[in-house]
Order: C-alpha cells, then sequence, then structure tokens
C-alpha cells in the first residue's frame, strides 16, 4: 500500500501541473453472487477485481479512463488529458474542498461477507427458497437472490488529497409468484446490510410473508379506481422520498435543466410547515453511509426541506462551484469502470408528532398502502405499486384489497400531506440506478404519511 501511493504523489507531480484537476482512484473488491430461480442455480460465483480511473478536468472540459492493468496508469493519465484537452474552451469551476490524507474503514459490528465460505450463503439461499416453495401449492415461481462485496478504495488528486476507504455490503431479494387459473400475483421483499452477514440469517418471517401475500391476494377483490385520501407506511415513504423527490434534488439534473432549476428554486414552499427531508451519509451504519465521497469530499447531513420548504440541494463539486453552493458530498460511482455522478445516500422524512392511529381518523373511504412492488418516475410524475392494501372506511382498516397503484406529481402530492406519523423505520434494500450505473447502495426510511387526493389505479 505504502508503494501505491508513493506510486500516486509520484504521478501526480508530474501530471497535475498541465491541467486544472486530476483524481486518480484505484480499486480492489471481492464477493459472491447466488441467484436460484425454482430449483434452478442461475448464477453461483465468487470474484475478485482490481482496477482504477483516472478523471482529468481542464478549462472546463473533463477526461475519463477506466481500467484493470494497473501498470498502464501512466498512459492512462496521459489519455484522460488529452480527452480534456480535446473538449475544454470554457473555465474550470470547482467548488473548493480541503484536502486530507486519511485512512478510513466502515467498521462491520459482525461477520465479514468473505469469511463464509460460498457453500454456507447456497445452503441459506435454498432454506429461503424452500420456504417460498413450499408455502402454498399456488405458488409457481420462486426466486432468491444474495449479493455481497468487499471494497477498497484509493483516491487521490493534484490538490494534496489521499484518502483510503473500504466498506462491505450486503443484499438479498425474494419473489413469489403465485397462480389460480388466469390469475397472476407476485409477492416480495427486500433486506440489506452494511453491519453484519448475521443481519440475513434470521430472516424466515420476512421470506415467508413474501409467499403468503402473493397466494392471499389471488382471491382479494381488485381496488375500484378513485381519488381517495392514502395513509402509507414507512417503506412506501422511504421508497416515495428517494425515488420522486431525491432524484430531482441531485443538482446535475438541475443546472442542465433550466426549467427544473426554476421550479426547484431554493426558499420555495412545497410542503406542510411539519414536513422535513433529509440527505446524507454521515448517519453511521446504514447502505449509503461513508466518510467520503468519490471526490474526496467529507460525507455530509443536508437538509432538503425545511418546514415545508425548499433549502438545500446535493452536489457534486462540480455542480457546486456552477451554482455558487457547497458542496455536499454527493459524488458516487458504483465502482471503477464509471465516472462519479451526482447521487443520493440516506435519504428520509423526518418523523413527525401524529399518533399512527390517528392517521386513519376522520377518513370516511380511504386506501391504506404498505410495502412496495415497484415503481417508475417520469420527471416530476410517479407511480409505484403498493405491496399489500386494505380499505379505510369510517376511520377504521377494513377489507383487504389488491392491484393498488399509486400516481401523482410529486410537487402537488407533497403539498397533499395532512398528517405526519410519529413512528419511523429505515428501508436498507435499496439498490438506486441512473447513468448506467445500477444497484448502488442506499438508504431511505421516514413515517407514515396521510396524504389527501392521490390517484389510485384499479379497475
Amino acid at each position: 500500500m505504502l508503494e501505491i501511493k508513493d506510486r500516486l504523489d509520484e504521478l501526480i507531480r508530474r501530471y497535475g501541473q498541465s491541467v486544472d484537476f486530476l483524481a486518480i482512484r484505484l480499486e480492489e473488491s471481492s464477493g459472491s453472487h447466488l441467484v436460484l430461480r425454482n430449483n434452478q442455480i442461475e448464477t453461483l460465483s465468487e470474484a475478485i477485481s482490481v482496477g482504477g480511473q483516472v478523471r482529468v478536468c481542464h478549462r472546463g472540459g473533463w477526461g475519463f479512463a477506466s481500467f484493470n492493468d494497473l501498470s498502464s496508469l501512466a498512459s492512462q493519465i496521459e489519455g484522460a488529458i488529452a480527452a480534456a484537452k480535446l473538449v475544454g474552451d470554457e473555465e474550470t469551476i470547482l467548488a473548493a474542498v480541503e484536502p486530507v490524507r486519511v485512512n478510513c474503514s466502515l467498521p462491520l459490528v459482525g461477520v465479514d461477507p468473505s469469511l463464509i465460505p460460498l457453500g454456507q450463503k447456497k445452503e441459506l439461499c435454498d432454506r429461503y427458497n424452500e420456504i417460498l416453495r413450499s408455502y402454498h401449492p399456488r405458488i409457481t415461481t420462486t426466486s432468491v437472490a444474495y449479493r455481497d462485496i468487499n471494497q477498497k478504495v484509493i483516491i487521490a488528486n493534484s490538490e494534496g488529497a489521499m484518502i483510503e476507504q473500504s466498506w462491505s455490503d450486503l443484499e438479498m431479494r425474494f419473489t413469489a409468484t403465485a397462480r389460480k387459473e388466469d390469475q397472476v400475483q407476485t409477492g416480495r421483499e427486500t433486506t440489506g446490510s452494511r453491519l453484519s452477514y448475521h443481519d440475513l440469517e434470521n430472516l424466515d418471517a420476512q421470506v415467508r410473508s413474501a409467499a403468503e401475500r402473493a397466494v392471499a391476494a389471488l382471491d382479494l377483490p381488485t381496488v375500484r379506481g378513485d381519488i381517495y385520501t392514502v395513509v402509507i407506511d414507512p417503506i412506501l415513504t422511504g421508497l416515495f422520498v428517494h425515488e420522486a423527490f431525491g432524484h430531482l434534488s441531485e443538482a446535475d439534473m438541475l443546472y442542465e435543466n433550466p426549467d427544473l432549476l426554476e421550479v426547484m428554486t431554493l426558499g420555495k414552499k412545497f410542503g406542510p410547515l411539519e414536513l422535513q427531508i433529509f440527505d446524507g451519509a454521515s448517519p453511521a451504519g446504514h447502505r449509503g453511509s461513508y466518510y467520503y465521497d468519490d471526490e474526496g469530499t467529507p460525507a455530509t447531513t443536508t437538509q432538503l426541506i425545511q418546514d415545508g420548504v425548499l433549502v438545500g440541494r446535493l452536489h457534486s463539486r462540480e455542480t457546486a462551484g456552477k451554482l455558487g453552493e457547497k458542496p455536499t458530498g454527493n459524488a458516487r460511482c458504483l465502482n471503477y469502470h464509471y465516472p462519479p455522478l451526482v447521487r443520493m445516500t440516506n435519504t428520509w422524512i423526518e418523523r413527525g408528532k401524529t399518533p399512527v392511529a390517528d392517521l386513519f381518523s376522520e377518513i370516511k373511504t380511504g386506501i391504506y398502502a404498505r410495502n412496495w412492488l415497484g415503481g417508475m418516475t417520469n420527471g416530476e410524475m410517479f407511480t409505484f405499486t403498493a405491496g399489500e392494501a386494505w380499505m379505510i372506511r369510517q376511520g377504521q382498516i377494513a377489507e383487504p384489497v389488491k392491484d393498488v397503484t399509486l400516481s401523482g406529481n410529486v410537487f402537488k402530492t407533497l403539498a397533499q400531506i395532512e398528517a405526519i406519523g410519529d413512528d419511523f423505520s429505515w428501508d436498507e434494500s435499496g439498490g438506486c440506478g441512473k447513468g448506467g450505473q445500477s444497484g448502488l447502495a442506499v438508504g431511505c426510511g421516514g413515517p407514515s404519511l396521510r396524504i389527501r387526493d392521490v390517484v389510485v389505479g384499479g379497475e
């Protein structure tokens, strides 16, 4: 490691003076990936990867190179410099960050997944798959996916930074599909951790619930499509704040889109006085947590909405510089193949003061939606499918229904939040996608919410 650092320092000295900014990121990773579909092994692998990337900025133009032959580092730097000088014709604007030389590791509190044999991980997947398959004869298709990765990264740049950082990440996904004549229903559960392999070992009840929901939904009535007052649980709140609002807070989307930047004007009111929204990598123990982002900016916690008013957004050094704001430590890349983009970390709505039971009061006819099956966003529009749902009648949870989709405009929906529950839960199952980089670990969370005038799809 000392030799690598010395080599990086030497290359930075040699090439750093000829451009406005030079950054080198080296990475070593190892991990396991297993997928069982029905009784068949679809994927069973262990992999080790070593590689790096070079980023160069000169006169506002960027050059990028990724490679897995470390002996070619000098030539990769020269190629990135040539690319940056070819396209750069403006001014390099990067928000200032104090360079540090530090070695840090996100601590595991339990067992490192790299110490668990691949056969033992397969046994765990087999056990969960059998829970899904044996739940009911109507279960026709099952899927269990497991993935873990240990990553070690060194970031060095022409401003003098030298940062070593390492972490572990684990994720499991469970899916059960049930069929009855022409009816098909799916139940899904996902979970993840950056703390211990043991966090994935005792999930029998959670796995079984995926199969249970799939079978139960076959005999449920389909919700009648209409506009309802809706109560959503913390898991759906986390999905909503990440997908519908969080991506709009990523500043690279804003400065490239003047119309959206105008909509997302700081100081604009979007929600009730009680609404507080945050994003940050500094809270410890979550899947979006770290000490420094992939540009070497320290992790922060950024308040995005305060008392219902937009007060912040998420930045890389470039977006912060171009918008005249402070960098927030949100430049992240999936691995060395990709350049850092502005990405969320852990995104959440702060808990409120309304007892959860009171969220249902005074709702004559509404929907209570929990968990999620899927969703999509398109700019400020969103559509999410609930994992399970019930009618609300006269302030009480009534009969269960199926095929509940929630749609709307995120800005109107924020304004339609009527009450924020006093509960709170984190969802550590997130794998975010953007710019071709899918599966980046994130966390999201929040309390239960009551929202009026939500478009609910159904019959």
